[in-house]
């Protein structure tokens, strides 16, 4: 049995698909990129709480907002968590007889589209938030198109040629 990567299933797309490989071979150096090692600390979710808002939260109970950074890069947004070590300390008042809780630092990161926005990140309860929204340009967006019944609407775009109302502009008895 012969392993397959996720992606060989677009593999004939580019029958169908004209000028989509560059965004094939994108998807494809980003797949190998992110999975050749899949953290799983810190645990996340990613919500999508309306049509084009989505909210990524992150459980970082143990660090303090000072010890959390974002940065967008491109179409990459990196989650770091810097954890305090204990060694920092000068002093140690206490001695661990068993240590569970995970304080170690990590590095997440989350491809965005480029119509995604970060806008804005909260700690709450111990979850990093961090608000996303995919804007649609104006062109990208459906829009109704108005069909008149002027002739002169259809001759403003066909250099000049004005039609008579009633006379058959297209097919074989055109002049």
């Amino acid at each position: 049995m012969q392993l397959q990567s996720p992606l060989d299933m677009f593999k004939d797309f580019d029958k169908f698909y004209v000028g989509f490989d560059d965004q094939y071979s994108q998807l494809a150096k980003l797949h190998d990129d992110m999975t050749k090692n899949i953290p799983n600390y810190p645990p996340y979710n990613i919500k999508k709480t309306g049509e084009n808002t989505y909210v990524i939260e992150i459980a970082v109970a143990g660090f303090s907002k000072q010890e959390i950074e974002l940065e967008l890069d491109g179409d990459k947004l990196y989650v770091k968590g810097n954890a305090a070590t204990d060694e920092d300390a000068t002093t140690k008042p206490f001695e661990f007889l068993y240590r569970g809780i995970a304080n170690r630092s990590f590095t997440r990161t989350f491809a965005l589209n480029d119509q995604v926005e970060v806008k804005n990140a909260a700690m709450v309860n111990g979850m990093l938030k961090i608000i996303l929204e995919r804007i649609i340009p104006e062109r990208n967006k459906p829009k109704r198109i108005d069909i008149s019944e002027e002739a002169s609407t259809v001759s403003s775009f066909t250099s000049g040629n004005l039609y008579r109302p009633g006379e058959q502009v297209f097919g074989p008895d055109s002049k």
